[in-house]
């Protein structure tokens, strides 16, 4: 381990993805692992740590501040900043990771969307999905791990908790501050609110 990451190792690496053409700004605070593999016109900005067994594709940009572990990134995907990508993550092409969200053993959809401060584990989330801020999904009761499943064409509204196991059927909206608990049927609309109460000419005792 000390090896991997002494400055001479990580020089080498540095070097090595220059000359293949990524572009790296401030190339001293990236590091990289021994088998990290990159594509073409790739773009990776200052303080990203990228550990064992990522696969990067074409036309990827990499924001500043960003993990990444154990994942697959497909062409023409968006990361961070300050986003963390666990193993067993394949974010499929054109997809977006936005800042403070982390993906966990989960699949996201070409073209889907997670852009701000968002967990997503042990999730399918299908194409063209758009995961609202704040949302979460509550993958762990205490004992086990359960799946959720968001198909195509799903808008999640922001602060939404989505408590698996669950399934959100294509075209569905979930509306913004929700606790979705059942699955919802396509093309439907699930929210779960109370009333807004507003008491008049309110006056502190």
């Amino acid at each position: 381990m000390k090896e991997l990451n002494s400055e001479k190792n990580q020089n080498k690496l540095r070097n090595k993805f220059l000359k293949i053409g990524v572009r790296m700004i401030g190339p001293e605070t990236i590091f990289f692992s021994i088998d990290t593999k990159i594509g073409k016109n790739v773009t990776i900005d200052p303080y990203v740590v990228i550990g064992k067994n990522v696969k990067i594709g074409n036309n990827v940009v990499i924001k500043s501040f960003s993990h990444l572990e154990s994942c697959k990134i497909e062409n023409k995907v968006e990361i961070g900043p300050y986003a963390r990508i666990r193993p067993d993550t394949i974010l499929k092409e054109g997809s977006k990771i936005g800042n403070f969200v982390e993906v966990k053993k989960s699949t996201v959809g070409k073209k889907s969307k997670v852009n701000h401060l968002s967990y997503i584990g042990d999730s399918e989330i299908g194409k063209s999905v758009n995961i609202g801020a704040g949302t979460i999904t509550c993958n762990y009761d205490g004992v086990k791990k359960s799946k959720t499943k968001i198909k195509d064409n799903v808008f999640v509204g922001s602060n939404s908790s989505l408590v698996a196991p669950l399934t959100i059927e294509q075209e569905s909206i979930i509306g913004a501050g929700s606790v979705i608990t059942k699955s919802v049927k396509k093309k439907s609309l699930a929210l779960t609110r109370s009333s807004q109460t507003e008491i008049k000419n309110y006056k502190k005792k």
